[in-house]
């Protein structure tokens, strides 16, 4: 029924005002599970098992597709596969991932770990596209290293945050070139968090979809590239 696609609609509207993200998700998922309630009781209670009327089977169904997997049969063998999912459960191998990332990094900071690492490039930047350079080598390290993109983000910009400052470049920079190394390069690291979740979802290995990530392979590269002729490289007054 049409009707079903108010939800998505309604999503699109809360993420174009600007609602944080966990509202979105909450309200999103609540009024998906009302609508399946009204529109889909069939189809919870194939999910639950229990083709019996009562509320128990739809209870039942719609928390399952919510932490559970679900698989439904149609007559159209790609459809099942397409409509087959593995809930919050199957997701629960990255977040462990990026749980133990999120330890190792703060390892690494109160160890002063990160502090050892920062003087080694700081010898380095002397300029511009020197210092674009190392925080480009940093990120690609951190991605490799801690096994997440956001533990790497955030790494890189303490690291860098304060050279940035002395050598009076504006924080763009620094966000821009962070975002160039660490975050479009994050998928192209089999065990990262982003490189394991494409894999799994898109069933492709790592390394097979590599070679075609074009945009993901040049924009480090790019990022030195402008640094070197200085193209709208932002200064403080």
């Amino acid at each position: 029924t049409p009707w079903l696609l108010i939800v998505p609609v309604a999503t699109g509207i809360l993420i174009a005002r600007k609602v944080p993200s966990i509202i979105t998700l909450f309200l999103s998922t609540l009024l998906a599970g009302i609508f399946a309630l009204i529109f889909q009781p069939d189809l919870l209670r194939e999910i639950s098992g229990m083709m019996t009327s009562g509320a128990d089977s739809l209870f039942k169904g719609l928390m399952m597709t919510v932490y559970g997997g679900t698989n439904l049969h149609s007559d159209n063998a790609v459809l099942t596969d397409l409509i087959a999912t593995r809930g919050m459960s199957g997701m629960m191998n990255t977040v462990w991932l990026i749980l133990c990332a999120m330890c190792f990094g703060g390892a690494m900071t109160a160890s002063g770990m990160l502090g050892s690492i920062t003087s080694i490039f700081v010898r380095f930047m002397k300029k511009t596209v020197s210092v674009v350079t190392a925080t480009v080598c940093s990120g690609l390290f951190l991605n490799l290293a801690t096994a997440d993109q956001y533990i790497s983000i955030i790494l890189t910009g303490n690291m860098f945050r304060d050279i940035y400052a002395k050598k009076g470049y504006e924080s763009c920079l620094l966000s821009r070139t962070t975002e160039d190394s660490v975050t479009v390069t994050s998928v192209l690291i089999p065990w990262n968090t982003c490189g394991m979740t494409q894999a799994t979802i898109l069933s492709v290995p790592t390394l097979v979809y590599l070679p075609y990530c074009f945009f993901n392979i040049i924009s480090p590269l790019m990022s030195i590239a402008v640094a070197a002729i200085g193209y709208k490289i932002a200064r403080r007054s």
